[in-house]
């Protein structure tokens, strides 16, 4: 099906539906394995290094399919690669429930990581799409739905946990609700025409690289950074630093990822009243400032409220900046995103690593305060890019 400007508001709708579950499948995956970290931790007696360079491979392998993945959703059509990419992805899940050794487990993630890009990257382009068939902003509600799988993988996570399932079981739960999602929601997709290949789509997409690309795509790397330090360290954070009882200790992240949700389902209208600009600047200042006061005062009713400012504050940076490179004159969507999420999701790439080394010398509390000048740096970097103003 493809959208015109004719078509009813009830079919426009069933789209919007359609994708922000995408979205919730997207974040239900990679939810579930950040719940599991502490536990597969624990049973693989891993190192905080080693847990860090661990990390490091999911997204070596999103970054390096990231090209290839823009010239697929332009060639074939974001619809069908949103089509085998939410099957490929729930697959893998179910196979790092079965690693045994580190090894295995190291293997996985990085074709997690590949299956997460195609994912990522192809239902992001379907967002833009319905935004300019719309004319108005989404990507922030898509966020959100995305952010409120995080929650429910958090609640689904901790209830798994109580009951003593294993992590291969919790991931088949996981992998069903997904199928079933996927069945339901694949046909109401916007169908595009693929783009006809030419010189230009041959070539590689890193020559569209422009300054605004790549201040767009820093202002991520720095929300991202901060955002994978929550999502893969606020569990081992609340259990090495906090000393949270062991069932307390997915709090963190339940706090930081539910707040980021009902950030970015207020994200829309912020956008419209306040500007792209002031939106970034004020998640800056709420990261930054939620990161220091739990470095400073790491107690379990002081942490949860400061990654809950986290979460509010990283709510809203990465769907504004999606949404604006999305709209770019000069090239496509999926080009002009996957330049954007590439150098973005080096913020992923080397944040939670980065988290590690220093917690091997140190501890967490000085990893955790260094991300807090990204925080700031973003507000800065915010106030000086025009194109912020202009959208």
């Amino acid at each position: 099906m493809t959208p015109t400007t004719t078509q009813s508001k009830k079919q426009y709708n069933r789209i919007r539906l359609a994708v922000s579950l995408f979205f919730f499948s997207h974040g239900l995956i990679l939810s579930s394995w950040a719940s599991r970290i502490p536990s597969i931790k624990t049973q693989l007696n891993i190192s905080e290094a080693e847990l860090g360079t661990l990390l490091l491979l999911m997204p070596i392998g999103q970054i390096s399919t990231m090209p290839i993945t823009a010239k697929l959703v332009d060639k074939y059509g974001s619809k069908s690669i949103v089509k085998y990419g939410f099957l490929l992805y729930p697959l893998i899940l179910l196979i790092i429930g079965l690693s045994t050794s580190y090894t295995q487990l190291a293997i996985s993630l990085f074709f997690f990581g590949i299956a997460g890009n195609l994912c990522n990257i192809s239902i992001n382009t379907q967002g833009v799409e319905l935004e300019s068939l719309m004319h108005k902003p989404m990507m922030s509600s898509f966020h959100g739905a995305w952010s409120i799988s995080g929650f429910v993988g958090a609640l689904i996570g901790l209830l798994i946990l109580n009951l003593n399932l294993t992590t291969f079981t919790h991931f088949s739960i996981i992998a069903v609700i997904i199928v079933l999602l996927w069945g339901i929601n694949i046909p109401s997709l916007i169908t595009t025409s693929p783009i006809t290949p030419t010189s230009q789509v041959k070539e590689s997409i890193f020559k569209h690289l422009d300054k605004t690309l790549v201040l767009l795509g820093i202002i991520g790397f720095l929300s991202m950074a901060i955002e994978g330090a929550m999502f893969d360290w606020s569990g081992v954070y609340f259990q090495e630093i906090v000393k949270a009882p062991e069932q307390l200790v997915i709090i963190g992240y339940t706090s930081f990822i539910l707040m980021m949700a009902i950030g970015r389902f207020l994200g829309d209208y912020l956008i419209v009243r306040l500007g792209r600009q002031r939106v970034i600047q004020i998640c800056g200042t709420l990261m930054s400032t939620g990161l220091i006061i739990s470095v400073f005062f790491p107690s379990l009713v002081v942490c949860t409220l400061a990654f809950m400012m986290v979460g509010l504050g990283g709510s809203c940076s990465v769907p504004t900046i999606y949404g604006v490179a999305g709209k770019h004159n000069k090239v496509s969507a999926s080009v002009a995103l996957t330049l954007v999420s590439t150098i973005s999701f080096f913020g992923f790439l080397i944040g939670p690593p980065v988290i590690g080394f220093i917690a091997e010398v140190f501890d967490l509390r000085y990893s955790y305060f260094l991300f807090a000048l990204f925080g700031i740096i973003m507000v800065i970097m915010a106030s000086r890019l025009r194109i912020l103003k202009e959208n």
